[in-house]
């Protein structure tokens, strides 16, 4: 009775997200459409329940999953539900070209909250913790020396990126270097040292504390439900959002851009934020450079390929808003990049970051984002001529040889 007890306490948040994501499974499977601005409601609240259900499952799973793949693994599953958006949108644009500026949308508004306001947002809230625990005013986020590697990743990715706005079109060529580029980040994760036991808070905690069959079994459950729960709300959510901008007389471009991203990507910030709360700063950040490292390789890579599965050709075409979109993506993942580039992520980088996050909000016109894209990329150009010294070193990163591999190597040198 008493382990009946703890499990029923140890779900209970998970069982209060399910409840509030059964009316837009009810209204999937019954086939109800009910007007834009209450589906909105209704597909966007089971997007972000299931998302939660989906990061606790992730999270637990990380006890029995060892090594650096964990944390990449938790990051993929965390931004699944803006990736089931997104190529919903890839994939219906094969057949209706105009949702090739809902994909773009979609990923530009999310990979731009990620930085933009998800890195700053962490790094000032650990900043201050760290300055009221010790008593002094602490300037800077530090993170150890393995995190290198997942900034080497991002690095490759992010001038990889700029191919888009160059070419102003996503190739099916570059998709699948860029999933092949994916696939080798996660073997690296898998072979890299992640010693530490993870630290879990809220109910990931709860369900971690249970025995291990049972944990197990939770943890496998809630990854069914949150993903089949996602799946039914992520095309009429999708939907609903293109015919609530007619209804709402709001841009469909902005409102796929930034609410559904919102909504998807909720709980990855909050997680995180809980993590600089409890003074696990480095450990949050690494959780959100990991989950850009998703963004550029494994998302952009996969719509293309959901492009063609629905129908459309070899490349998507972008129209000059959709590359100025990407550029300005690119210019400020750039900027993010040179700051990380000595390890450390000062507070006037994150309130820069953040600045110019809402700064691109009062100049919503083409010219004042090319403005706003030469702004980001005079600051990172100044930033790795002052850590230049640190760019060869974290390109070269991903590639080197792990300590695990020398180990080997040496042991296999002395047979």
């Amino acid at each position: 009775m008493t382990n009946l007890d703890g499990m029923v306490r140890a779900l209970r948040p998970v069982l209060l997200c399910l409840a509030v994501a059964v009316p837009a499974v009810a209204l999937r499977v019954t086939g109800v459409h009910p007007a834009a601005p209450l589906a909105i409601m209704v597909f966007g609240l089971g997007v972000v329940a299931a998302s939660f259900v989906l990061a606790w499952a992730a999270e637990a799973a990380e006890l029995d999953i060892s090594g650096g793949l964990a944390i990449a693994l938790l990051a993929v599953i965390a931004v699944l539900p803006e990736y089931a958006v997104d190529l919903y949108f890839a994939h219906t644009a094969g057949s209706q070209p105009e949702y090739v500026q809902y994909a773009a949308a979609n990923m530009t508004g999310s990979n731009r909250l990620l930085l933009g306001l998800g890195w700053s947002s962490v790094v000032l809230v650990s900043l201050y913790v760290a300055s009221r625990r010790s008593g002094r005013s602490v300037r800077s986020l530090v993170l150890d020396s393995g995190y290198r590697r997942e900034l080497g990743f991002l690095s490759i990715a992010g001038v990889v990126a700029f191919v888009i706005p160059l070419t102003g079109q996503i190739h099916l060529v570059l998709g699948i270097a860029l999933l092949a580029f994916f696939a080798y980040y996660l073997w690296r994760a898998a072979a890299s040292e992640h010693g530490d036991e993870p630290e879990l808070i809220g109910p990931a905690a709860r369900i971690g504390a249970l025995p291990k069959v049972q944990r197990r079994l939770t943890v496998v459950a809630m990854f069914a439900l949150a993903a089949g729960v996602i799946l039914a709300a992520a095309e009429p959510f999708a939907d609903s959002l293109v015919e609530g901008g007619h209804a709402l007389g709001i841009d469909q471009f902005l409102l796929v851009q930034w609410l559904a991203p919102l909504a998807s990507e909720a709980p990855e910030f909050i997680i995180a934020l809980l993590f600089a709360w409890r003074g696990k700063g480095a450990a949050a950040l690494g959780l959100l450079i990991s989950a850009k490292v998703n963004q550029w390789t494994l998302l952009i890579g996969s719509l293309p390929i959901a492009y063609g599965i629905g129908g459309g050709p070899a490349a998507l075409q972008l129209d000059g808003r959709q590359v100025e979109e990407f550029l300005l993506t690119a210019t400020q993942t750039l900027l993010g990049i040179a700051i990380l580039l000595t390890l450390r992520f000062p507070r006037w980088a994150a309130w820069t970051l953040l600045g110019l996050f809402a700064v691109q909000f009062a100049v919503p016109g083409q010219t004042g984002r090319y403005v706003l894209c030469g702004v980001y990329a005079a600051l990172a150009l100044a930033t790795f001529v002052h850590h230049r010294r640190e760019i060869l070193p974290t390109l070269a990163e991903p590639f080197r040889r792990t300590k695990q591999a020398e180990q080997r190597s040496d042991e296999l040198i002395g047979v």
